[in-house]
């Protein structure tokens, strides 16, 4: 999915699906750093586009006037 689909996308969604998405993702980076720090090497490269996401969707929380 390209970056412009994601964000019409997530612009389309309300403030509480996009909350929770932000709590999924939270999530899911803590666990993978978990990982990583363990030593398995498949979970570093999955960080990266996961944080990217986050960053979007509270993005587009503020730009919606919600604290996320």
């Amino acid at each position: 999915m390209k970056v412009t689909e994601q964000l019409s996308d997530l612009r389309a969604r309300t403030a509480d699906d996009l909350s929770q998405r932000v709590r999924e993702l939270d999530d899911q980076v803590f666990r993978l750093r978990l990982q990583k720090s363990m030593g398995q090497a498949e979970a570093g490269n999955k960080i990266r586009p996961l944080r990217q996401e986050l960053a979007r969707v509270r993005t587009i929380l503020r730009e919606k006037g919600v604290r996320g």
